[in-house]
């Protein structure tokens, strides 16, 4: 299994630093890719969970959503707040063609919470559209933007601390946590992660010009990934599986790799914006 995840990551990475470099249009097809196919199985566990789910409109909101991120004009500040407000009329309009009450909650429910998941995918798009051009500096910033740099802080420092968390997790772990909803998580795997991530951030930031604001963000990495891998693991323990899907080799679904952007990648910008960088 070790070495299918190793061989799998070996071809992923490349294709992603590519696609990072590559920017513009590129850079926005892979993000709407990714977006359908977290609509989908994000769906797909929360029908199995027994929430009826519209997967079309969860699909076309989450599309909708990199739209918004990546070529809403930066003055349309109210784009963002209407995407939210078109989630929840989006989902009442479809519970109420529900003809049983209960129903039509669920189905309301299902579908909003399905949309508002796949959509907070779209801020990896939003980072690189936002961040000012003077928002970092440097070589790297002048091989990608000070956008795409800061994307790449996040990125390496997500898969610093999953990676980290993981290895110190299994070699060293000790006193589980949350036990009751991902019962391979400890905090030996936490503690190697965060640290992972924030040094993997400063190296990064030194980079661009932003040490310290990389380290900040390096923090907020270790609160918020472990939040979106956990809420990956209640949907699937509500679903009753162990993966959300079979696409990745050794990986599991699309949610099963993306899962802590989910919650890192919204974080990150807001902190983002609140340094004034956007």
């Amino acid at each position: 299994m070790l070495v299918v995840r190793l061989a799998t990551a070996a071809i992923l990475i490349p294709i992603l630093l590519i696609v990072l470099w590559a920017g513009g249009p590129l850079l926005a097809a892979a993000i709407a890719l990714v977006t359908l196919l977290a609509a989908a199985e994000v769906s797909d566990l929360l029908r199995r969970a027994g929430l009826p789910v519209h997967t079309l409109v969860v699909a076309l909101l989450g599309l909708l959503a990199v739209a918004e991120a990546g070529y809403a004009p930066m003055e349309t500040s109210w784009a963002l707040p209407a995407w939210f407000v078109l989630v929840l009329l989006a989902g009442a309009v479809v519970a109420v063609q529900q003809r049983d009450m209960q129903q039509s909650l669920l189905c309301w429910a299902g579908t909003a919470l399905a949309a508002l998941y796949a959509g907070m995918i779209a801020f990896l798009l939003r980072i690189p559209a936002t961040v000012t051009p003077g928002g970092a500096e440097g070589w790297l910033v002048e091989l990608l933007d000070a956008g795409r740099a800061w994307l790449l802080v996040l990125v390496l420092g997500v898969w610093a601390y999953d990676s980290a968390a993981y290895s110190v997790g299994r070699v060293w772990g000790r006193n589980h946590f949350f036990a009751h909803v991902s019962p391979h998580k400890t905090w030996s795997g936490a503690l190697g992660g965060s640290l992972a991530a924030v040094l993997a951030c400063v190296g990064l930031g030194a980079l661009i010009g932003r040490p310290w604001e990389a380290a900040g963000l390096g923090v907020l990495i270790a609160l918020t990934a472990p939040v979106g891998d956990l809420a990956e693991s209640v949907l699937k323990r509500a679903a009753g599986v162990k993966d959300s899907g079979q696409l990745i080799p050794g990986h599991g679904g699309m949610l099963d790799r993306i899962d802590s952007f989910v919650t890192a990648a919204p974080a990150a910008w807001v902190y983002l914006a609140s340094l004034g960088l956007v």
